[in-house]
């Protein structure tokens, strides 16, 4: 006998629908941007000393409009 086929699940379904999908940026991004906000600045000066690893922020300006 065959077996029955599962159901896809929508992977968005999982997602609150709320909650926002917003861009993760680099520190190079954030200095040219027209709206600094805090959080990108705060990571422009920890990206400014040398030696420091990062892997982006996300951007509150990329956020989709709805």
């Amino acid at each position: 006998m065959a077996k029955p086929k599962k159901a896809k699940t929508n992977r968005e379904s999982r997602q609150h629908p709320n909650q926002l999908n917003l861009k993760i940026v680099t520190s190079e991004t954030c200095k040219v941007c027209k709206q600094p906000c805090a959080r990108g600045m705060a990571y422009v000066d920890k990206m400014s000393r040398p030696g420091a690893i990062g892997c982006g922020v996300p951007c509150i300006l990329t956020a989709p409009r709805t």
